[in-house]
């Protein structure tokens, strides 16, 4: 309704499953595609994090991200999620429940998976700082990135890139020993779209061919 109380119609926008799963590889190819742009553009971005942050309650941290160094002002209040995601412009982590419980925010601080809503930005100081955008090696993916298109462990592809980074630490970790056991380590991350068949086995396929 408009203020005058006219009726504003909207025009209905049909999808069918195809579309939905080819607009989900498409993504994931697109994470591979512009993962070297985002690297870049997390550098400029963070050349002027230190202009925006408020005075007076800002730290200068330098963390390594994605392999590269980087030294900026933050509030000490930031979560890691917002960094990357408002000053670095590194998207590919996702704002889910932002509690810790849906685990598409998943990254890797030193190798280690964590819950970037859940960690303060403080805390990365002099650390390694890993995210989807910095999985690929140019245009060739991850192991754990292809295993997922191949097994077609998306669909909507939201939850994709925190169940692809708990993926490779599941691995990683020496949890992929079998199909319980993968469940086990992965119950972190929700699907809602149920692709949990397809994600076990693209874990199962990565961690037998020992590529993580």
């Amino acid at each position: 309704m408009t203020d005058t109380g006219q009726k504003i119609s909207t025009p209905l926008i049909e999808l069918d499953r195809r579309t939905v799963i080819a607009a989900g590889l498409g993504a994931a190819a697109t994470i591979s595609a512009t993962g070297q742009a985002a690297r870049a553009q997390a550098g400029a971005a963070a050349a002027t994090a230190e202009a925006a942050a408020p005075a007076g309650i800002a730290m200068t941290i330098a963390p390594r991200i994605n392999g590269q160094a980087m030294r900026m002002k933050i509030d000490t209040r930031t979560s890691l999620l917002d960094l990357l995601r408002e000053q670095l412009h590194l998207t590919g982590a996702k704002k889910g429940c932002d509690h810790g419980q849906c685990g598409a925010c998943t990254v890797h601080v030193d190798g280690r998976r964590v819950a970037s809503c859940l960690t303060l930005a403080a805390k990365v100081d002099r650390r390694f700082v890993t995210t989807i955008e910095g999985l690929a090696d140019g245009e060739e993916l991850h192991p754990m990135q292809q295993a997922f298109i191949d097994h077609d462990a998306l669909q909507c592809g939201y939850c994709t890139p925190g169940q692809i980074m708990a993926a490779i630490a599941c691995v990683q970790e020496g949890h992929a020993t079998s199909r319980d056991s993968i469940r086990e380590y992965m119950s972190g991350n929700i699907c809602r779209c149920g692709a949990y068949v397809g994600i076990v086995a693209a874990i199962e396929a990565v961690a037998q061919g020992g590529q993580a």
